[in-house]
């Protein structure tokens, strides 16, 4: 896939979404009409709060999505360990185009890869829900130093801390835990395991705008197969008018805090599809940037987009990536 189409992909869509925007119809009250057509959705008031969540269940433990931070959106980049705070129902598709950077030298040559997935994220309660972040099948392309094959699949847990509904903040904690049990000729089911430690905080401020940040710990049980790796993400959006459109920003920071035991891999990091055990990378950063929009159909749909690259020198196995994602919340 070159640039131009790259480009070419990631404008037809926000311009089928920005079309489909402006068909929308739009309400006027008139009293003289005794019985009123329904309005169109409009987004919610930044200072007016929703009702509680359902009390019913979905197949009778899991509960709906809570939707009075229906203003918020959830982050793009950094998907496997990005983590919105809120207590969420869902499925969420993800296809990347990830572009790879000469390696080694030169002595790996650029290539890219792709990767569809699906996370699953369940309310067990008001403050509990179970995520499900990492699986999916990973397509390299060109002269790529892997080949097809199944993601690592990584479960776990994420609780409500503490939120106050009517100021919009919220602030979780979890833990998931990645099962090496993906294809080894994708570069996945090395090692015996990773916990990933994470805290996260969403706020709303200003006009409408929102903030999520999440921070933590890659954690193998096995160092010598796997890094250890900080990681810290941030999220700001901004309502485009009152329609149905953010626009977002985004930065991930990856410092590696432990070298590995794999030196066909000597200073080349993983970011976050990959933990490569690489040699050479202690103390290492990597930070990157990207920018995004987000349409939003109703308070329970998500369609986005979102184009990043590192802000480095040091770029690992990042050269750019295009990143789209459509939830579905119940």
């Amino acid at each position: 896939m070159t640039k131009r189409w790259k480009f070419s992909l990631a404008g037809s869509l926000l311009a089928l979404l920005l079309s489909s925007s402006a068909m929308a119809e739009e309400w006027v009250y008139n009293p003289a009409v005794e019985e009123s057509p329904a309005p169109a959705y409009a987004p919610p008031a930044c200072d007016e709060c929703c009702d509680c969540c359902s009390k019913d269940l979905l197949l009778g433990f899991i509960a709906p999505t809570d939707t009075r931070w229906a203003n918020f959106i959830s982050p793009m980049t950094n998907p496997v360990f990005f983590e919105d705070p809120r207590t969420l129902t869902e499925a969420r598709f993800i296809f990347i185009d990830h572009q790879i950077p000469d390696l080694a030298g030169g002595a790996i040559p650029a290539s890219k890869l792709q990767v569809l997935a699906v996370q699953l994220r369940a309310a067990l309660t008001e403050d509990l829900s179970l995520i499900a972040t990492k699986d999916g099948y990973i397509f390299p392309t060109g002269i790529a130093p892997l080949d097809d094959g199944w993601a690592d699949v990584a479960l776990g847990l994420k609780y409500n801390l503490w939120k106050d509904v009517e100021c919009q903040r919220i602030l979780s904690a979890g833990v998931t835990f990645e099962l090496p049990i993906g294809s080894p000729q994708a570069l996945q089911g090395n090692g015996s395991g990773e916990f990933n430690l994470f805290a996260s905080y969403g706020a709303e401020f200003g006009n409408c705008n929102h903030l999520i940040t999440t921070a933590g710990f890659r954690l193998p049980t096995d160092t010598v197969d796997e890094n250890q790796i900080f990681y810290w993400s941030a999220h700001v959006d901004q309502p485009i008018g009152n329609s149905r459109f953010y626009a977002f920003a985004e930065g991930n920071w990856y410092h590696w805090m432990k070298d590995g035991g794999n030196a066909a891999f000597d200073g080349i990091q993983g970011t976050d599809l990959f933990n490569f055990g690489s040699t050479g990378v202690a103390g290492t950063d990597i930070v990157t940037g990207a920018l995004g929009l987000k349409y939003r159909p109703s308070d329970l749909r998500e369609i986005g987009v979102a184009f990043e690259v590192p802000l480095t020198d040091e770029r690992g196995v990042l050269q750019n990536r295009l990143t789209l994602d459509y939830i579905i919340r119940y």
